[in-house]
């Protein structure tokens, strides 16, 4: 990723001698160069967790499900599906014209085979759990059942039953998340750990995958197999990632971009008044939050993790490091999600004195003075966003007796650390919403959950969770559960929740099809340009 500010004519000119290939738009091939603000870990879908990869991923495969433009479900793999009466059966009808890159006709055992290896324990799929509301799943993955016993069944070569534990509301949307699409079982039976390479990589999706040059670009061209490659406008998308926000200004303006999936928001107003309608910022179904080393002592015990989490102003936050672009958050859950009410920090409406005042005889009580302060190393990704917050609440705690340090990694290795349970005090996280649902925010922070980075680990959390998940055929008893499953999150300070997202997008005026949408979801099948 690049990291240094260069002057955009010696930039432009650089990259158009070292890497034009891909750059110029070579025998009329119309090319979206497409910016992100991280490289991808791998494009397995079952090995993914972050929303720079689901960009991805989103163009290479396509589940039984999709979303379109607006965010909004469409047939995908499946043109049909029906549900029984008690909500428990969905049985899928596959597109007879779906097909796998190399020609082989897309199957309902390619569905099965996919949900039995995310299941696998051996796959070390962090969204495993994903699937627990299928019934079999969670057996399965925890070594207590055997995968032909799930409930996923191939009825024949284009009829998919999937059998669910109870009534789940969202569980068409969560098969538009990329850890339910198909995987094809004969590549990976004959490449092994190859099969996700460039050139090799067999997919269903509207692209196929032609180069990976780590850190600089990856290179996806049409796939003529796709059952709707007609209407495919671009026949190469290129994914290239810049971490520096401020670079990835330079790089659009002078035409190497054609959009980008986010800003340096201490230059908002000055990107406004430069770009105009070409700046994009709008709701957002995410939380950006701290986890919290729940498990490790001092952080396990709740009444610090209060104060810590009391002391920052949020408001400040928002305001100054942000512009204005992201709303304070003392919720997991961010408001829009219809039928639910958030269960706020109780401590959301006291003025930020009372705040730090009840915070600082927290931590005295707890012996923590600025003559005797608490050592808080905070972990955070490439971003001057990140670096701002994380700088901002340093200065904030440092008079109650906080001796905050900052420690800076690239976002995949800080992704990666953050997954295998590294050692820490806290760490910059963020969850965008898989599907439109609070379930989706509530359950990265249950036991089982791979995307539980603070090892959260309460029962009566997890009683509440389940109890919330046995309602799933009453909506509104199911909300009024899972709000009161926040409670016990919010009250026990599991996470940090800081601030509401906001997308922050940069889109030249010559694309079409680039629509805002609360999921900040932009399909490159679905995108054109003059």
């Amino acid at each position: 990723m690049l990291k240094n500010m260069l002057k955009a004519t010696v930039f432009a000119t650089t990259m158009a001698v070292a890497a034009g290939a891909f750059y110029s738009p070579a025998f009329a091939e119309s090319v979206y160069n497409r910016g992100t603000a991280a490289e991808s870990e791998s494009v397995d879908p079952h090995k993914t967790s972050t929303v720079y990869e689901a960009n991805v991923l989103r163009d290479l495969f396509q589940g039984l499900v999709m979303q379109d433009q607006k965010a909004n479900l469409i047939p995908g793999a499946a043109e049909s599906w029906t549900v029984s009466d008690d909500g428990t059966v969905y049985t899928f009808k596959l597109r007879k014209d779906g097909m796998w890159s190399d020609g082989s006709p897309v199957t309902a055992d390619d569905f099965v085979y996919a949900f039995h290896r995310l299941e696998d324990p051996a796959t070390g799929a962090e969204y495993a759990s994903m699937l627990y509301p299928v019934k079999g799943a969670e057996d399965v993955n925890t070594k207590k059942g055997k995968p032909e016993d799930m409930g996923v069944k191939a009825i024949d070569a284009t009829t998919l039953e999937v059998t669910l534990k109870a009534p789940t509301p969202y569980f068409l949307e969560m098969l538009t998340h990329q850890a339910t699409y198909p995987v094809s079982k004969a590549s990976i039976e004959k490449l092994g750990a190859d099969w996700i390479k460039p050139g090799k990589l067999v997919s269903n999706g509207a692209y196929t995958l032609a180069e990976w040059v780590p850190n600089d670009h990856m290179k996806l061209v049409k796939n003529p197999k796709f059952w709707d490659a007609a209407t495919v406008k671009f026949d190469v998308v290129n994914y290239i990632p810049t971490e520096d926000r401020s670079s990835a200004m330079k790089r659009f303006e002078a035409g190497e971009l054609d959009s980008y999936d986010d800003l340096p928001t201490e230059q908002l107003a000055d990107l406004k008044t430069k770009f105009g309608d070409q700046i994009h910022v709008g709701p957002y179904l995410g939380t950006y939050y701290y986890a919290i080393k729940t498990d490790k002592a001092p952080w396990n015990n709740p009444e610090l993790r209060t104060a810590i989490s009391m002391a920052i102003d949020r408001d400040f936050i928002a305001e100054k490091v942000w512009q204005n672009s992201m709303l304070p958050g003392y919720s997991m859950v961010p408001p829009g999600i219809e039928g639910y009410t958030p269960a706020m920090a109780k401590y959301a409406d006291m003025p930020q004195i009372d705040r730090e005042d009840a915070a600082k005889k927290i931590l005295e009580k707890l012996g923590y003075t600025p003559e005797h302060p608490l050592k808080m190393e905070i972990r955070y990704n490439t971003s001057e966003n990140h670096k701002n917050t994380a700088v901002a609440i340093q200065e904030q705690l440092k008079p109650l007796g906080v001796d905050v340090t900052l420690l800076n990694t690239d976002t995949k290795t800080h992704y990666s650390f953050l997954e295998q349970k590294g050692d820490y005090d806290v760490a910059r996280a963020a969850w965008i919403a898989d599907y439109k649902d609070p379930e989706t925010f509530l359950g990265i922070s249950r036991k089982a959950s791979g995307n539980n980075y603070s090892n959260y680990n309460s029962p009566a959390y997890e009683a509440a969770m389940d109890k919330a998940a046995a309602a799933g055929g009453k909506p509104e008893e199911r909300m009024k559960e899972l709000s009161e499953a926040e409670r016990i999150l919010v009250d026990d300070v599991g996470q940090i929740p800081l601030l509401y997202y906001s997308y922050h997008d940069i889109v030249s005026s010559k694309l079409h099809g680039f629509v805002d949408n609360v999921m900040d979801v932009h399909p490159s099948r679905f995108v054109s340009k003059d």
